[in-house]
């Protein structure tokens, strides 16, 4: 179970998003340990909501549901904020690329705070879980393979694009950097957009 619930942490997390594009410019700007503690961020929520999802609690399916609308206003200004400030930033050089404790922490909480603004993953979490558990009730040894895994499937993938990326996108040249990193700041701007029109329909 734990290992099936890893793949499907790593095929939640893989997909190109918001999470992703914070990722990439982070290790741009900061290297691969700020990019993977922006990927941890985002593996601690999906862990959170898995675990929300397994205990069946039905307050947290219904908190969800209530909060839907406000939370996601709240992910769209902060995608939008997020999105500004990598446009408005000049790129780093090399020298200055390595962030100390401070960054990482803020890099992880940022992720962590954009990634719980979309609650409806819970009910993906909730559905998941039932189908690991062949729709019976998970023990705590199963709700624990099934969290565990899935941080550890979706850390995998942040640690691959961190440090696999980061090798990658080091070779683009300092122009090369610039443009990718304006790039990904526009379309963070665009998922603030797509995600403004999804809360305006809620």
């Amino acid at each position: 179970m734990f290992w099936q619930a890893g793949l499907i942490g790593l095929a939640i997390a893989a997909p190109v998003g918001p999470i992703g594009l914070l990722c990439i410019s982070r290790t741009l700007r900061g290297g691969p340990r700020l990019g993977l503690a922006t990927g941890l961020g985002a593996a601690s929520a999906d862990a959170l909501f898995a675990l929300a999802g397994v205990a069946g609690s039905s307050m947290a399916l219904h908190l969800a549901g209530q909060l839907a609308r406000p939370l996601a206003w709240a992910g769209c200004l902060l995608l939008a904020w997020m999105g500004m400030a990598t446009l408005r930033r000049p790129a780093l050089e090399a020298a200055d690329r390595e962030e100390g404790g401070v960054g990482l922490r803020r890099a992880y909480a940022g992720a962590l705070l954009l990634t719980l603004s979309n609650p409806m993953t819970i009910l993906s979490f909730a559905a998941v879980a039932a189908g690991l558990s062949g729709g019976l009730p998970a023990s705590g040894a199963q709700q624990l393979a099934i969290v565990a895994g899935v941080f550890c499937g979706s850390a995998s993938w942040w640690l691959a694009l961190a440090y696999g990326g980061g090798a990658l996108l080091s070779r683009l040249g300092a122009r090369g950097r610039r443009w990718l990193d304006a790039g990904c700041g526009l379309l963070l701007l665009g998922f603030a957009v797509l995600l403004a029109w999804r809360a305006a329909g809620i």
